[in-house]
């Protein structure tokens, strides 16, 4: 196969900008897409080359496949990266970017569909032993069959959409006189989500962990794990902090459930990065539940902790090249802890928030990173997701990555939108998370509004004292206490707002 050397991403934002930065420095041309919304987007000005591909909504733009194929052929693009989301996990758009004689950095078209459905994926790894959560083997046509069977497996027992992810399709059933309402609630969110109304019946494990591992697959039949990633804090289903490694794990279920990601990943012909999910109960027993087949949102913790840039790996591996790396040459080496910086409102159920980046400052130093897409004075679109970035820290030890995460986000400046920066200070220093004891219902167990201190009119009180003590300073400058006063006043009223 040949070396890639212009690559069209066919995303937005922060991990378009993250795959460009790779392809950079491994001498490879870029080629941005853009929406009407995105016109003056960071990764648009930072391509080789950048051409818009229609209104705002993403589904007159980047979801927009066979445009996208043509922008490939009028611009003598050699292959296509999707990052996640979008069109990433869409298996009828990798073969048509197979079709077109073009490069899919990510895996075949059968494996992402094999993995794509649950159901599809549980068949495909029935071959291994690989633990998997009681239930049914096959999407449920009979509901008095199906409440049979759940009566067997033993209430609560879960819902889920075949086709489904990010919570939609997804209902927990406490008993079967809440069979049937559940059931219809699960059934009309998996048809408005996915298209596709099939569900099926899983066992719910009580206070669980959602933990995931890295793999990665050559064209060659070499696949090997890039260990953990811890990802129980979410709201909403979905994640809002990650870490690597898992508090929790030993290095013997460790192994254990790197062997079973390898497993599954055989069991489809996976090439290319992938991510292989599992619950793990309060015995630190793990199941298998689905396989991400791109790159993940908290691929940086992994990196971190690894020194494998996942990006070029994925680029090596889809220009045809062996896995230069082996199993036994990783290590974990130090920890690295992950938050999403959302613009929504941690205090009013982390609803979305809209609006102006008046103020952004990126915070800086020893083991921070910053993967983000926008600038002071962008707005925050209404068409995707409400990610501004992902904050990074790392450090040689987990308490250390904590600190680092604590000082980073009282570093980071952002006015003009809500965001979840002061929920995610509270995660770092609630003891739940701190001990390592919390699992997927850490906000339902743990956070309220009334846990972040919102602007009072004290803290207005505090900032007209800065203000005067501004300008005393500008009239006294050889005034050297007073320096100290606006700092130390700004520092009170910074931590207010984000404790």
């Amino acid at each position: 196969m040949p070396a890639i050397n212009k690559l069209l991403i066919a995303n937005r934002g922060e991990i378009a900008l993250r795959i460009m930065r790779t392809a950079r420095e491994m001498g490879i041309q870029t080629v941005a897409i853009y929406s009407e919304a995105d016109r003056n987007a960071l990764h648009v000005r930072y391509a080789d080359e950048a051409i818009c591909v229609g209104p705002a909504p993403s589904s007159e733009s980047y979801l927009r496949a066979d445009v996208i194929i043509d922008v490939c052929k009028r611009l003598n693009v050699d292959a296509i990266h999707p990052g996640y989301g979008f069109l990433s996990e869409n298996a009828n758009f990798a073969r048509l970017v197979r079709e077109a004689g073009l490069i899919f950095v990510g895996p075949s078209p059968e494996s992402i569909e094999v993995m794509g459905n649950k159901l599809a994926a549980k068949a495909a790894v029935a071959n291994y032993a690989i633990p998997m959560v009681p239930g049914t083997p096959s999407a449920i046509t009979d509901r008095s069959e199906a409440k049979i069977i759940s009566a067997k497996i033993g209430y609560p027992i879960l819902i889920k959409a075949s086709a489904g992810g990010g919570g939609k399709g997804m209902r927990v059933v406490e008993s079967e006189d809440d069979f049937d309402e559940q059931m219809d609630r699960a059934v009309s969110e998996a048809v408005s989500a996915f298209g596709d109304g099939s569900v099926f019946i899983e066992k719910y494990v009580t206070s669980p962990r959602h933990i995931e591992i890295q793999v990665l697959g050559d064209q060659h039949g070499n696949i090997i794990h890039l260990f953990e990633r811890e990802c129980s804090v979410q709201r909403r289903h979905q994640k809002v902090v990650e870490e690597a490694p898992s508090a929790i794990l030993t290095p013997e279920i460790r192994e254990k459930m790197g062997r079973a990601a390898v497993d599954v990943a055989r069991a489809c012909g996976y090439y290319g990065a992938g991510t292989v999910e599992f619950i793990v109960n309060e015995n630190l027993d793990f199941y298998f539940l689905e396989m991400n087949t791109r790159l993940q949102v908290e691929h940086p913790v992994t990196e971190q902790i690894t020194g494998v840039d996942l990006v070029k790996q994925m680029i090596y591996i889809a220009e045809g090249k062996p896995l230069a790396i082996r199993q036994e040459d990783l290590q974990i080496k130090g920890h690295a802890v992950e938050v999403r910086v959302y613009a929504e409102d941690p205090a009013n159920n982390f609803l979305p928030d809209v609006g102006t980046l008046d103020t952004y400052i990126r915070p800086q130093g020893n083991g921070v990173r910053v993967d983000d897409g926008f600038e002071q004075g962008m707005d925050i679109p209404i068409y995707y997701d409400p990610m501004i970035a992902k904050l990074i820290t790392y450090g040689d030890s987990r308490e250390e990555a904590i600190q680092k995460m604590i000082r980073a986000i009282d570093e980071y400046q952002i006015s003009g939108v809500q965001t979840t920066l002061p929920f995610c200070r509270f995660v770092m220093e609630h003891d739940a998370f701190r001990s390592g004891r919390f699992d997927t219902g850490f906000v339902s167990n743990y956070f309220t509004p009334d846990k972040l201190i919102p602007a009072t009119d004290t803290t207005e009180t505090e900032l007209a004292a800065v203000l005067a003590a501004w300008m005393l300073e500008t009239t006294k400058p050889k005034q050297n206490g007073v320096s100290a006063l606006v700092n130390n006043q700004n520092s009170r009223w910074k931590a207010n707002r984000l404790k």
